[in-house]
């Protein structure tokens, strides 16, 4: 740059610093008179003792000539006339190769209060999905580890799944499952909305330090603002994306989806929002898609997402998860009953589809799948007659081969928490399981 346009620019600069000041906080939202500033801009609010710390804020609407501004933390220091800064600029975190292992907030701080590591690249947590035409076809299997996946419900690289449950079935411990026997390079564990005790529990018990070393957990408790949680979410696929980038074949697990969608109808609420479907806002409908369909494929690597999806009272057709399920790459449904019966994981097989494993899978374990499949619904339809005693034996020859094969399929089903299981040895079972000596 030459000397003559840096006197220019130099001469151009705006030499003020322009604040706002708080009319008013209302609930989860703060009205700022001015500054200029755009949404999704990053402002901090001066508390009114010299001794506070700024607080963070987001701009997430304006009210006539008024700024409404969403806090990433508590506000009780804020007051009328507080300055409001705007730094001009969206969130960015810092993120990198050494960023593996820790556990961040959803600003990208480590949550132990440590210093970030060095030699860490900005990256913005707003990202566009991949254009359509640059995503590579999802054409090879990867390795969950978990027996009814890998061979009944089979997941592609980039394939985006909604793992589907009520609370208290299994899902954060299949989570935690996959991360520790996925063929992945790398796990990003975003915990959205969850409770301060399961934390601890989930990163020591079923993340485990095996686990943890070639993991990225991002952490927003259910006690924070909905900001925070809503910045959980794109924190943990920024991070995601940025590896992709970079060549990884990187495992989204999300843990949950639903959290995200009840934390956006906060805000939604409190802009203004009118609630619709159930009370979600419009906006929530909006988030949605645009926070999932960043995952997948591109021209350079693949990121495969796991999205746990809460059903209230196991309704698989309420709101969120009606939408969720036509977004994503396929479903596992965790099943209640199943887990009653002590199976885990208690995947119902019968109720999941993967929409990609038809184009990733041989033709031999495509019929064998389909083989099984058939066995456990014959003998699901006719349960009820055949737990009764009302079926006699010899009546079809179908139901016959069913119950033959019943207790073997069960036992198939069932894995330990611990068990690693690779993927070749699944398919391996299922085909020893249906051709290897077990007769009608």
């Amino acid at each position: 740059m030459s000397r003559l346009q840096v006197l220019s620019d130099m001469k151009n600069m705006d030499t003020y610093k322009r604040y706002g000041s708080v009319q008013q906080v209302v609930g989860l939202m703060i009205e700022s008179k001015g500054p200029a500033a755009n949404i999704g801009e990053v402002c901090y609010i001066h508390p009114s003792s010299k001794r506070g710390k700024p607080v963070v804020a987001e701009v997430v609407g304006f009210n006539q000539e008024k700024m409404l501004l969403m806090p990433f933390g508590e506000v009780t220091e804020i007051g009328p006339g507080c300055l409001v800064e705007s730094t001009g600029k969206a969130l960015k975190i810092k993120v990198g190769r050494s960023l593996i292992g820790s556990v961040l907030d959803s600003l990208g701080k480590p949550l132990d209060q440590s210093a970030l590591p060095k030699g860490l690249v900005s990256y913005s947590t707003e990202q566009s999905p991949p254009n359509p035409l640059k995503r590579a076809s999802i054409k090879e299997p990867v390795q969950v580890g978990v027996k009814v996946i890998d061979s009944l419900l089979t997941v592609g690289k980039g394939q985006r799944v909604g793992l589907f449950a009520g609370s208290g079935v299994g899902k954060s411990t299949l989570l935690g499952m996959i991360a520790r026997n996925s063929e992945a390079d790398l796990n990003v564990i975003a915990l959205i909305g969850e409770r301060g005790r399961e934390v601890r529990e989930f990163i020591e018990n079923d993340l485990g330090p095996e686990g943890l070393k070639k993991s990225i957990v991002v952490v927003a408790t259910s006690d924070q603002p909905a900001l925070m949680r809503i910045k959980g979410a794109y924190t943990a696929t920024a991070i995601s994306e940025y590896f992709r980038d970079q060549g990884y074949q990187v495992n989204l697990m999300m843990d949950s989806v639903t959290r995200f969608a009840m934390a956006q109808r906060e805000t939604g609420l409190a802009v203004g929002e009118p609630p619709t479907t159930k009370g979600y806002t419009p906006s929530v409908f909006a988030a949605l898609p645009k926070l999932l369909e960043r995952t997948g494929t591109n021209e350079i690597g693949a990121i495969t997402a796991f999205y746990t999806v809460l059903v209230d009272g196991d309704d698989m057709n309420e709101p969120i998860a009606d939408t969720v399920r036509g977004i994503l790459d396929g479903h596992f449904v965790m099943d209640r009953k199943l887990a009653e019966r002590g199976q885990f994981p208690a995947i119902n097989a019968l109720k999941s589809i993967s929409r990609v494993m038809h184009a990733i899978v041989d033709e031999n374990h495509r019929q064998n799948a389909q083989e099984l499949r058939t066995l456990m619904a014959s003998y699901e339809e006719n349960s009820e007659l055949i737990q009764i005693g009302a079926y006699k034996r010899g009546t079809s020859q179908e139901i016959d081969r069913a119950i033959a094969y019943y207790p073997k399929i069960q036992a198939f089903l069932k894995q330990d928490v611990y068990e690693t299981q690779p993927l070749s040895d699944s398919v391996l079972q299922m085909e020893r399981l249906l051709h290897g000596g077990v007769t009608s």
